[in-house]
This record gives structure tokens, C-alpha cells and sequence, in this order.
């Protein structure tokens, strides 16, 4: 659920999608579970809400993941 109304803010894949885009902004590519790793410290979201951000971003052309595993930002 991208918007839900009746929880809190941070558990969204908008908010969630964003931490996900701030590591790599500080980082250009990183590994899939290295970035997971690195996300999940800031707000302990689970792998799954972490591939859903990951799809989310995929489809909005802002991240891309090649096939050795490894995420980036499109330009």
C-alpha cells in the first residue's frame, strides 16, 4: 500500500522509498543485501517492504537493479 490511511506514516513505501534513495544517493551502486542492511538500521522495515520499495522505485525510473545484484540510481 503506497498511501494508507490508517497507519502511521514511516511504515509507507513512499517514506520507506526515500531512505532507500538517500543511501544511494551516498553511494552510487551497492549491493541489493548491502543496501538492505543499510536502509534497515534507519527503520528496521522488513526485506519484503524493502523489495516492494525497490519494485516501486523501478517502475517511477528512479533505481535499477542489474543482474550481478547491484542497485543503483537512474540518471
Amino acid at each position: 500500500m503506497l498511501l494508507p490511511d490508517n497507519i502511521h506514516p514511516e511504515l509507507t513505501i513512499y517514506y520507506n522509498g526515500s531512505l532507500v534513495i538517500e543511501q544511494l544517493r551516498k553511494e552510487d551502486s551497492q549491493q541489493l543485501l548491502s543496501l538492505y542492511e543499510k536502509v534497515k538500521v534507519l527503520n528496521d522495515m522488513s526485506f519484503s517492504t524493502f523489495l516492494l520499495c525497490l519494485d516501486w522505485l523501478y517502475l517511477i525510473d528512479a533505481a535499477y537493479v542489474d543482474e550481478r545484484g547491484l542497485v543503483g540510481l537512474c540518471s
